[in-house]
């Protein structure tokens, strides 16, 4: 990475001076800007960065932390948990879910540091008309209004979302729902989207820090059971590493507790809706949150 940044609030006395580091992500929008203002914010604490963003799939981006190849990234505890630690109950309580996950991977040679509250998990939303219409606001309310008006609920999903125990066949035990395979279309994520705009489904399957559900003014149900697993974003860097440079901690500590879905959900937008590019968007709220300067 080559930003002609310094430190702002964050990297002051540039505490990394002297180090090189290697930044990875996986290859989706979200992950490819918290690549990126991981990088920026390493690269104002005095680091020389390598950009290791936009790593094909989850597991060749764990991989490249575990063996050394990459030295940090922003990770999802329940992708950690249930995807990379082969449990199948996410645990419900946010800060215990890191904890778990935090305390399991050290044998892995894995450090996790503190957890943002950007929670990038599933969740059913519907088009405004719709809302006006049935007025649900939780998935308790979606239930009620399947066996009062079963036609009522259709739902566009992804096939992965429609077979998986953390998704649809889950949900629907967790939250006493039966809903006819005639009511669910399977789809592409994308697709999803405009079609809940249009109306085509009452309800589709989103993630919740997708830019997409305000650009479209979606209304998002509260999964008011706990059902979905949490997907808080963290740091997590490799273990040498992290021996050789503690210092990344209290770099990377207050850009991690600046971000939530809010913040998620514009930085998104601002590639998926407007265009941009993930790391002019990354570094462009670097500089507007005062944690760089640039020069």
């Amino acid at each position: 990475m080559t930003d002609d940044v310094e430190p702002g609030t964050v990297g002051k006395g540039e505490p990394l001076k002297g180090a090189t580091l290697t930044v990875a992500s996986k290859e989706f929008t979200e992950q490819l800007v918290l690549g990126a203002i991981m990088g920026i914010a390493f690269q104002a604490a005095g680091a020389k960065v390598i950009d290791r963003t936009g790593i094909q799939g989850s597991i060749g981006t764990r991989e490249a932390i575990k063996n050394g190849d990459a030295d940090a990234t922003y990770e999802y505890t329940g992708t950690a948990w249930i995807t990379y630690l082969g449990n199948s109950k996410p645990i419900p309580d946010p800060q215990k879910q890191w904890q778990a996950v935090h305390d399991a991977d050290t044998k892995n040679g894995v450090v996790w540091l503190p957890p943002s509250v950007l929670n990038n998990t599933y969740a059913l939303a519907m088009n405004q008309a719709n809302f006006k219409k049935y007025g649900t606001k939780t998935l308790s309310d979606v239930a009620a209004l399947s066996k009062s008006d079963p036609s009522a609920v259709t739902l566009c999903v992804e096939s992965e979302f429609a077979n998986r125990a953390d998704g649809l066949p889950g949900m629907e035990k967790a939250y006493g729902m039966s809903i006819p395979a005639k009511n669910v279309t399977q789809m592409d994520t994308g697709i999803i989207y405009t079609q809940v705009k249009k109306g085509s489904c009452t309800y589709g399957e989103v993630f919740t820090t997708d830019g997409r559900i305000k650009s479209m003014n979606l209304e998002v149900m509260q999964d008011n059971k706990k059902f979905f697993p949490n997907y808080n974003a963290a740091p997590v860097v490799n273990a040498k590493a992290f021996k050789k440079y503690p210092q990344i901690a209290q770099v990377i500590e207050p850009v991690t507790k600046a971000l939530n879905n809010t913040v998620a959900q514009d930085l998104n937008a601002k590639v998926d809706v407007e265009g941009q590019d993930p790391h002019e968007v990354a570094l462009a709220w670097m500089t507007s949150e005062g944690f760089v300067k640039q020069n």
